[in-house]
Formats: C-alpha cells, structure tokens, sequence
C-alpha cells in the first residue's frame, strides 16, 4: 500500500491519537481538523505552485508539455464561451512556459476557425522546450499569422473592438518590467480591448508589492489563474490590473496539495458548510445561546437595532441589548424579538448589566461613541467578562486609544475592524502585503481573531492563519453593514460555535445575503438592512449541497 492509501492512512493515525489523548489537547484536534478539512483552497506562494507542478508530472506520470495542454485547454474553453467568435483575438506570448499557454490556446481556437493572431514578444532569444514544441505544433496552421516584436518593432495595431490574451509572463516575473515590453504593455493597455491575463497579468507580481499605478503591468478585464488565486488578487490595489479573476482546476495533485503547508486560505461554500451545526426537533430557546449586544447612543440607537436583529436572524435563542434610557423605546418598538437592560444613562454607555456570566457571548462597540464614561465603563466590560468578545466600531476606536487593553482581552476575542480602524490599532504600513503580515502578527500577539472587513474580508487566527472570504460586494459599502455583520457573529457565538467557526461562517453569510440581496436591488441601491432581510436565503444555500 503507498501513495493516496498511505497519506489517507495517515491523516485517520493522527485524528484518532489527538481524539483519544486527554481534554486539553481537543484544541490540537480542532485545529488539525480544520487545517486538513478546511483547505478546498489554498493560497500558495508562486515556488509552492512550481513544486506542485513538479509533483503532478512526476506522480502523476504526465509529460510538462501535456500539463501545459492541460491548462491551456482549460483556458481555451473559459475563452470560447466567453469571447465572441467573430472578433480577431490577438496572443502576444514571451518565449517561456506562459507563452507556452498562448500558442496552445492560439492552437486550439485555429482549430475551430476562430481568427487568431499570434505575436512573439521576443524578450530573449532563448524559450522553453515546452515553448518550442508548442510554436512547432502552431506552425502547421498556416491560417494563423504569427508575427515577431522585438527591440525597434513597431507595435501592432490593435482595434478596440478586438479580444487580446496576455501570456507575456505570467506568474514567473522576478523584476518589473522595462524597455520596449513595458513600452508594449502600455500599448496592449491603451488599445481599449478586452485584456484576458492567463495566470497572471504580465508585470504584477503574486506574492509582493508591485509598483505604483503607473508601472508597465497589463490592466486585465479578465484573468484567468490555474489552479489557486494568487495572494495579490485580494488587495484593492490590484484590482485596476486583475479585473474579474476566475481558478480554473488543472488537475494538480491533489495528494500534494492537502499535504502542502500554508497560512492562508480561500473560503467558499463547501468549505462552510461542513461548519454549520444541525437543530434538532427538541431543541428550544436555550438551546441556542443568550447573546449580549452593548451598543447604541443618542442619534445612533439605528446601529444597535440592526446589529441586534442581525444577531436573532444568525440564529441566536435570545438576545438582550443593554442600551441607554433615550433607546428603550426604540428597541421596543423595531425590534419586541430583542429584550433589553437599560444603562444608568440617558444618552450613553456608562454601566455594566447584571449577571454577564448568564451570557454565551458579548458585542459591544456598535453606535456607542467614545465619551469617557464609556471608555471606563467598556475597560471594565473588558476586565469583568467571562467569555470572549465581539468588539466594533467605537469599541474599536476606544481600543486603538488605550492599547494597553489589549493585553487583557479574554482569548478568542473577535475584533472587526475596517482597514482605518485596523490602522489605529496595529499601526500604519506601506501595501496590502505589509498590512497582511501585520494583521497576522497583531493576532498571534494578542491570542485574538481579527476579521479585517475589505472586498475580500480577512480573518487572522491566533495560530497565525488567514481566510480571505469569497462573498460581498460593492452594494455593501454603506453604513450600517458592519453593524449587521457584528450581530450575526455575536448570533453564532451565543449557538456555540467556536470562535474560527463563528468568524468563517459569520463572514461568509453575510457576504452571501449581500450578495442575494444585490442581484434583486441593484448594488446602487442596497442599505445594510437589506443584508439581515436576506440571511435566511443566505443560510438556506449554503445548506443546499447541489
């Protein structure tokens, strides 16, 4: 017995001992759980990706050059149903293994009488074997017109009604790019075509900072990545030059790939449902948690309705919201599902409720403000609670003014910040790279979860984890949202969940009501009321296998 039986084998040996050993080694069972079961996508370096490459050709057995015709074929199918048969599609392709793709895809579009053109971007005299063989193969197609771009030649005419494939250099870039391909680049860019990057922009790096905006690198309105994202696609300032990405399964071992280590990760719908806990014919009010939501001010009582609804639709048995006396009434009247305990102050958060150990979980920070009565009294919340907190918005801001709290914030506590609030706490960086590593690091540092609200939101472990969430969307950039999103955490946590699972669900259902709520409203028009509306149909498809 060997290969997949052996690593299998494997994987059941260690579960069983972590299963059998004693209670306090249940977290090393959960993380080793989550960290084999939980990986339907991982983030990997470029090199991580190469050495996957490496291990598909040598165990699968296949040849390189038919892995490459794997992958491009892939491409080409994403591009034959994508682009319009009548328009001339133009490949420009350096002689290295992503050009290799180009003339594969040039091939194979000939084949079905699309009009292709190919453009050898001749940045070096040398090309790969796989290159080689594969223009060879392309060169008994007479009908495709293959031309050559050196130093000196003048650029092609490219139509703005035209399709252009990007397979200059794909994810193998080590350095920006200069001379006349960045001077090409810049042309490709100016044509008004739709760009289709195959792996990778040309000139983007994957796994570090990349020049500033004006730097030669491909502006894509498509990207299509083999097998995994590549770390850059999550960080806003790429965008200009990833456009819409999509992963397209090359067949990499899938052996190596469960058995490969990283730190970072792609949340998608198989991967949450798998977390979602059943409910039971008996089951009944406690059985699924009273969560405790602070929060609320004068002219800011809407934030504390929001979140605490929020929390009652993530499935929560009771909700209490401590509020001033000026938002009693208005809790009663939006939302008779919520109870309430009512502050010593009209306006404002300045006392504990009774009894916080009847609580299985706590938020706070939601429309508080930051007057220092309440600053005192969210320093006692911190120091007085018996369960890990949710902490937003002015709790946040009341934190990033008094770190040294942080030190006594209960394990597994969960703050969600926005990258300006993220900011005031753990401090200023240069990129999304450098703000990343510091988002892990500030985690590991105060044993806490951050969830780093974004386009694609950022969950942090205390073991040195992130999970980039794949739901959302533009429509959800309004206020109030967050507030929601601070509800359904704080609803999940008082059911039981654990605190990764809570953040990995929470954020993944809110992203997927916004976005079953931006397909019926439009993106213009969506408020963040909208999302708790639709996280019953967000929970009832994720529970959907089909």
């Amino acid at each position: 017995m060997g290969g997949k039986d052996t690593f299998n084998n494997d994987i059941l040996r260690v579960l069983l001992n972590l299963m059998l050993s004693p209670a306090e080694n249940c977290q090393d069972f959960f993380y080793f759980y989550t960290f084999f079961f939980f990986n339907k996508m991982k983030i990997f370096p470029v090199e991580k990706i190469r050495e996957a490459d490496a291990y598909t050709i040598a165990n699968e057995p296949i040849a390189s050059i038919d892995l490459m015709e794997r992958a491009a074929r892939q491409c080409y199918r994403w591009i034959k149903k994508h682009a319009g048969r009548y328009r001339t599609i133009r490949i420009f392709c350096a002689p290295g293994n992503n050009g290799g793709d180009g003339l594969v895809v040039a091939r194979l579009l000939a084949r079905k009488n699309y009009q292709a053109e190919v453009h050898l971007v001749r940045v070096t005299e040398k090309s790969t074997d796989d290159f080689t063989a594969n223009l060879e193969r392309l060169q008994q197609f007479p009908e495709v017109i293959i031309s050559e771009i050196k130093d000196g030649s003048t650029f092609p005419d490219i139509a703005s009604d035209e399709v252009v494939i990007d397979a200059i250099f794909g994810s193998g870039l080590s350095r920006p790019v200069e001379g006349f391909t960045a001077r090409l680049i810049r042309h490709i860019n100016e044509s008004g075509a739709i760009i289709i990057a195959i792996d990778m922009p040309s000139g983007l790096f994957a796994d570090k900072p990349s020049a500033e905006k004006a730097a030669a690198i491909i502006r894509a309105d498509y990207t299509l990545s083999f097998q995994f994202p590549k770390q850059a696609f999550f960080y806003p300032e790429n965008e200009i030059f990833v456009g819409h990405w999509e992963i397209l399964d090359i067949g990499l071992s899938a052996n190596f790939i469960a058995a490969a280590p990283t730190n970072n990760f792609y949340i998608q719908k198989p991967d949450v449902q798998t977390l979602l806990m059943p409910r039971h014919k008996f089951d009944h009010k406690g059985t699924f948690g009273h969560g405790l939501l602070i929060a609320g001010g004068y002219g800011k009582m809407g934030a504390a309705v929001m979140a605490a609804e929020a929390a009652l639709r993530a499935g929560a048995g009771l909700v209490t919201a401590h509020i001033p006396v000026a938002g009693y009434q208005i809790m009663q009247t939006a939302l008779p599902e919520c109870m309430t305990s009512i502050d010593t102050d009209e306006y404002i958060f300045t006392s504990l409720p009774g009894h916080l150990e009847n609580y299985q979980a706590i938020a706070a920070g939601p429309g508080l403000g930051t007057k220092p009565q309440t600053q005192k009294a969210l320093k006692l919340l911190i120091q007085n609670t018996p369960v890990p907190l949710i902490l937003d918005a002015d709790a946040l801001n009341i934190l990033s003014e008094n770190k040294t709290w942080l030190a006594f914030l209960p394990p597994d506590s969960i703050l969600t910040p926005h990258p300006k609030e993220f900011e005031r706490l753990a401090g200023k960086t240069k990129n999304s790279f450098d703000r990343h590593a510091l988002q892990r690091e500030f985690s590991i540092k105060n044993k806490i979860f951050v969830v780093l609200k974004g386009g694609y939101t950022c969950i942090s472990t205390p073991d040195g984890r992130c999970f980039f969430n794949s739901t959302g969307n533009a429509g959800m950039g309004t206020g109030g949202t967050g507030d929601v999103l601070t509800g359904v955490l704080l609803g999940l946590l008082a059911q039981g969940y654990p605190a990764l699972h809570a953040c990995l669900l929470g954020v993944f259902l809110h992203g997927l009501a916004g976005d079953i709520a931006a397909r019926k409203l439009s993106l213009q028009a969506m408020i963040a009321g909208d999302v708790t509306k639709h996280l019953g149909k967000a929970y009832k498809k994720t529970e959907d296998i089909s």
